[in-house]
């Protein structure tokens, strides 16, 4: 079985290489798989050509959301998505353009590492403060390599709020995998989906925090 593997926003294809040793992974567009293009179908049809044929896709964050538009177009028959957010309302679209922008004007007027910075002060990520400092300064520096503008591209070409809404793509091809301890997807996966593997003693990025636990957990799953 061919597995293809994403990494989110601010990552890199090496996150992969001790979770999904035997798949393939890919850098996303903004990421060093070349330019940001124009739209969200433009960057999906990019992501699909760099991925080819392959029986499942394994994707986080950005990259899980971005496995699921595969699904949902009928390009790949399965993914296993980890901490994903599948697509808001219309209704809120506007508030989320508004906020990626916002990030993305920080990117462009203070620099990476300042961005860097408020990034992971996010509550969101406020798990990771239990990861191994040396882990966490290996993935900042590899974040610190990444093109800025091209990370600002990113949040405003392929947010969320760009994204079709594909809540209803969510069906026997897909498995969601979450962290125990992140409250926010652990709820909007259990809305959405049946479907569900829970990491104990991880918050929002198991790649980071329970890497062992999510390797066992996506080899279940598939």
């Amino acid at each position: 079985m061919r597995v293809a593997c994403l990494h989110g926003f601010l990552g890199s294809p090496e996150v992969w290489r001790s979770i999904v040793p035997a798949g393939t992974a890919v850098a996303l567009p903004g990421h060093g798989g070349g330019p940001v293009r124009a739209t969200w179908e433009a960057n999906l049809d990019a992501v699909a050509d760099a991925i080819g044929t392959c029986d499942l896709v394994v994707g986080y964050s950005l990259g899980a959301r971005i496995a699921l538009g595969l699904v949902a177009g009928g390009r790949v028959a399965r993914a296993v998505l980890v901490s994903v957010n599948p697509g808001i309302a219309d209704a809120e679209r506007e508030v989320r353009r508004a906020a990626d922008a916002a990030w993305a004007r920080m990117l462009r007027t203070q620099g990476l590492p300042a961005f860097l910075d408020a990034w992971e002060a996010q509550p969101l990520f406020a798990t990771q403060a239990r990861v191994d400092d040396a882990l966490r300064t290996q993935r900042r520096a590899r974040r610190l390599a990444l093109d800025p503008e091209q990370l600002a591209r990113s949040l405003e070409v392929m947010g969320l709020a760009e994204m079709p809404d594909y809540r209803g793509a969510l069906d026997a091809r897909c498995t969601l995998i979450v962290g125990g301890d992140d409250a926010k997807f652990l709820a909007i996966a259990r809305v959405v989906s049946s479907r569900v593997e829970v990491i104990e003693g991880s918050g929002h990025d198991p790649l980071l925090e329970q890497p062992a636990e999510l390797a066992r957990t996506i080899l279940r799953a598939t």
